[in-house]
């Protein structure tokens, strides 16, 4: 279990699904959000278990993995602050077969089950929202599963690099190659020799359990049609007008859990 330590929550903006709700939503929600730290490796949900809590992550990235009877898993899908964690609960579902695992460790704002399904069952802009979400997501499942049939593993290191650049404000990502391996569904080897041919070419910089990103550019180049796919229908379905960006308060650091 995740030791929580919750913090109060005073400008819950820092989440782009949070970030795109009107400001009455908002003012009902945020009575019921917490922080709450999200460290490497801890499991939010596994498959099977019903979900008392959504995720709204911060600065941390989760992991939705498909996790086979002998133990081995293969990631398919990816949640960071544009996203929220559990959806099966406001599907209708209540819970999912797929295990949640923190890919980067930081922070999110947790919402309680019944908070949420009473302001989707509203049918007003939050349930929107969701939908609109959930339909990105199911692009991000479905052209990852395309990506591992029929894609390298060079360019499926180059697509999960770069969707998880596109969840942080970092260049750097503190992962092992293992930890990718058993995210892609691949051999370590596999992972090892793409990496080494990606730091070989100057796009990135491996040491001690941290990729750092030097090129993106080239980054970008290098990858497949995949990432721009998914790019493309989060974009068109969270932010139908890229010239005007979701709000960003920059005073929601005060957000952060304290230690």
């Amino acid at each position: 279990m995740l030791d929580l330590m919750p913090t109060p929550v005073q400008r819950p903006r820092r989440n782009e699904l949070l970030a795109a709700l009107a400001p009455e939503v908002l003012e009902r929600l945020t009575p019921q959000l917490e922080v709450v730290p999200l460290s490497l490796g801890h499991v939010l949900y596994e498959s099977g278990a019903a979900l008392s809590h959504v995720y709204f992550p911060i600065d941390a990235i989760v992991s939705l993995l498909c996790v086979m009877a002998d133990g081995a898993s293969a990631e398919i899908a990816v949640v960071g602050n544009e996203g929220v964690v559990g959806v099966a609960l406001f599907m209708g579902g209540q819970t999912t077969p797929s295990r949640a695992l923190v890919q980067s460790a930081g922070s999110a704002y947790t919402l309680p089950s019944a908070s949420l399904l009473t302001e989707f069952n509203q049918i007003g802009v939050l349930h929107n929202v969701l939908l609109r979400y959930t339909q990105a997501l199911l692009t991000q499942m479905a052209q990852t599963a395309v990506c591992n049939r029929h894609h390298t593993v060079d360019q499926q290191l180059c697509r999960w690099l770069l969707l998880s650049l596109d969840r942080l404000n970092s260049s750097e990502l503190s992962m092992t190659q293992e930890l990718i391996a058993n995210m892609l569904g691949v051999r370590r080897e596999g992972v090892t020799e793409a990496a080494g041919k990606l730091q070989s070419s100057g796009i990135i910089r491996y040491s001690r359990g941290t990729i750092t990103v030097l090129d993106r550019p080239q980054l970008e180049a290098r990858v497949c049609e995949c990432y721009a796919v998914v790019k493309k229908e989060f974009d068109r379905l969270l932010n139908p007008h890229p010239d005007i960006q979701l709000s960003r308060d920059p005073a929601a650091a005060d957000d952060r859990p304290r230690s």
